[in-house]
Parts: structure tokens; C-alpha cells; sequence
């Protein structure tokens, strides 16, 4: 990896290269991922050798505050290495070629009503703290406002730095129990949410002929705004063979909804093209840690006993706070060594 880092790095400023767009974002790509890989191989070593440094004042010391704070400070760096050793491991895996890619995530509220709503805002909040965290970038491509602030539906795109490698494990059903803040005598209700997510396609993937699509104009709906709500901005595209739509009107430029929408229907289409092809190859989806479905429950939130409970690998952890706060970090790992166990 050392080596094949050295070699990006000179490759990436041969102007053959640079201008070469599509060839230039995928060895980018690889080179960030191989320095982010070999930085933590350096804290990792580093660490370790503390590590043993700790557990020989450990072992020689005399004074009794000393050993004790000798091993308090060993046993918080074996957790950072075991934390660093998990992260590695996921590197050396074999990676799909679409963990790089941007992703689309459509967030929705089903049962339960106001409170399904409200959750969906909540889902968009943690998913909104954990980019953040990662320094990827979310931008929204669509929204329907409930009463109560929060979302009868809401799509957004990731940018940045893997962002489908662990968003991709959110496809499903997300169910909640708690007591809502519509509900007066106290009393624990159930609501569920559905979430998909689409990898965005690369240009070479997705050549959509522009005969085959309706656009449609109108004005927008909902708490846009005035400026939003007065002229025909909003944009709704339909892929005729298919019947599939896309629409956009958070923006207050029509052109901007409509390259917003069209990116949506490129995901879409490529999600359908995908399913097709793996419905001839069944094998493949049995490989996966769920179908990706969004039918499919794949977790529950307890919020009255802090508790969240995954149910593709039978997962429960109670620090729910922590989690609706954007700390996916140990869920995702989880999750990808059961699929890296099951492949």
C-alpha cells in the first residue's frame, strides 16, 4: 500500500492524467484512501508502542498510585488499538467499487402519522451529525414538511469521503417506540420510518436519452418560502420506458431543480438496473447483511430504555442518546464484519 501510494502520488501530477477528469476522480480517490490507510497504520504502531512502554511501568512499578496509573493508561490504549485494529482490518477487505461514490438517501415517514414524521426529522438530524463528524457534505434535494417540524419525506445527497460504504446499510424500515410529543397521557407508541439509498452514478454509467423524458414545471408547495411559492421553479422528470419520477423544488432556480431531479432519476435507474440484474443472481443478495429493501425492518429504537437493536445481526447497544446524536461509528463496523464473515 506504501508503494502503490508512492505511485499515485507521482501519477497524479502527470497532466496526461489531470486532464483526464473521470481517470483523475478515480485515482484520487484510491490515493486518499491508501494515505487515510496508512495514517492510521502509523497512529496504530504508535499507540502500540505506548502501549508496551505502559504495561512495563506496570509491571516494574512499586509505588501502588503508580501501577494503578499505569494501568488505567494501559488499558484505555489497548482500547484505541483494538478500536484502530478494527478500522485497518476494514481496509485490507475487499471493497466494492461503489463505496467511493457519492449517495442519494430518501427518508420517509410511514406508520404513525405526526410522530412518523417526527422521527423521519430525527433519522435526517443523525445521518445530518454523523456527516458532519465525517466531514461529508449533505445537501437537500427534496422535502414535504410536516405540522410539528418534522418530514412526511425527505431526500438528500452525500458527498465526500465514502459516504455509500456505510450509508448503504440504512436501507430498510427503522422503527420506533416512545412516547410522542402529540401523545398527552404519556403512553409508549410504535411508528416506523422507511429509508432508501441510492449510490449516484458516474456519468460513463448512466447515458439517459433525453427523448425518452417528460419535464414537467409547477410552483412549489409546502414551507418554501415566498420567493419559492410564486413562480413555476419546482421540476418533476419522468423516464417514459420505465414510468420512473423524479422531482425537485426545494431550490428556487428551475434550473437547479431540474439538475437535482435528474440526478435522482440517473440513482434511480441505476438502483433498478441493479435489482434486475441481481433477481438472475439470487446468490449474490443472500451475501448481503439485508436486501437493502426498504420493506425490510432492520432496526428498532427503545427510547425509554436507551436501547437500539439491529436486528440483521442481532446487535443491541444502550447508548441510544449517543447514536441519535450521529455516533454510528460501532454500528457500521458491526456491520461490516458480519458481511465480511458471511462472504
Amino acid at each position: 500500500m506504501r508503494l502503490r501510494a508512492a505511485e499515485l502520488e507521482q501519477q497524479l501530477g502527470d497532466p496526461k492524467v489531470t486532464s483526464d477528469i473521470p481517470l483523475l476522480k478515480t485515482l484520487t480517490r484510491e490515493f486518499r484512501a491508501a494515505t487515510s490507510a496508512l495514517g492510521q497504520l502509523q497512529e496504530y504502531e504508535r499507540i502500540e508502542k505506548e502501549a508496551q512502554e505502559a504495561d512495563e511501568m506496570a509491571r516494574g512499578a512499586d509505588d501502588a498510585e503508580m501501577k494503578g496509573l499505569a494501568q488505567k493508561e494501559l488499558a484505555d490504549l489497548n482500547q484505541r488499538i483494538e478500536k484502530l485494529s478494527d478500522m485497518l482490518e476494514g481496509v485490507l477487505r475487499p471493497r466494492s467499487p461503489d463505496w467511493d461514490k457519492g449517495c442519494i438517501v430518501e427518508i420517509r415517514a410511514a406508520a404513525g402519522g405526526e410522530e412518523a414524521a417526527l422521527f423521519a426529522g430525527d433519522l435526517f438530524r443523525m445521518y445530518s451529525h454523523y456527516a458532519e463528524k465525517h466531514d461529508l457534505k449533505i445537501e437537500v434535494m427534496d422535502s414535504r414538511p410536516s405540522e410539528l417540524k418534522g418530514f412526511k419525506e425527505i431526500m438528500f445527497s452525500v458527498e465526500g469521503d465514502e459516504p455509500y460504504r456505510f450509508f448503504r446499510f440504512e436501507s430498510g424500515v427503522h422503527r420506533v417506540q416512545r412516547v410522542p410529543e402529540t401523545e398527552a397521557a404519556g403512553r409508549i407508541h410504535t411508528s416506523t420510518v422507511t429509508v432508501a439509498v441510492l449510490p449516484e452514478p458516474e456519468e460513463v454509467e448512466m447515458n439517459i436519452n433525453p427523448e425518452d423524458l417528460r419535464v414537467d414545471v409547477y410552483r412549489a408547495g409546502g414551507h418554501g418560502g415566498q420567493g419559492v411559492n410564486k413562480t413555476e421553479s419546482a421540476v418533476r422528470i419522468t423516464h417514459i420506458p420505465t414510468g420512473l419520477v423524479a422531482q425537485c423544488q426545494d431550490e428556487r432556480s428551475q434550473q437547479r431543480n431540474k439538475a437535482k431531479a435528474m440526478k435522482v432519476l440517473a440513482a434511480r435507474l441505476l438502483e433498478a438496473k441493479r435489482l434486475q440484474d441481481e433477481s438472475k443472481t439470487t446468490a449474490t443478495r443472500r451475501k448481503q447483511i439485508g436486501s437493502g429493501d426498504r420493506s425490510e425492518k432492520i432496526r428498532t429504537y427503545n427510547f425509554p430504555q436507551n436501547r437500539l437493536t439491529d436486528h440483521r445481526i442481532g446487535i443491541s447497544v444502550h447508548n441510544l442518546d449517543s447514536v441519535i446524536e450521529g455516533e454510528l461509528d460501532t454500528l457500521f463496523t458491526a456491520l461490516e464484519k458480519a458481511e465480511a464473515a458471511i462472504e
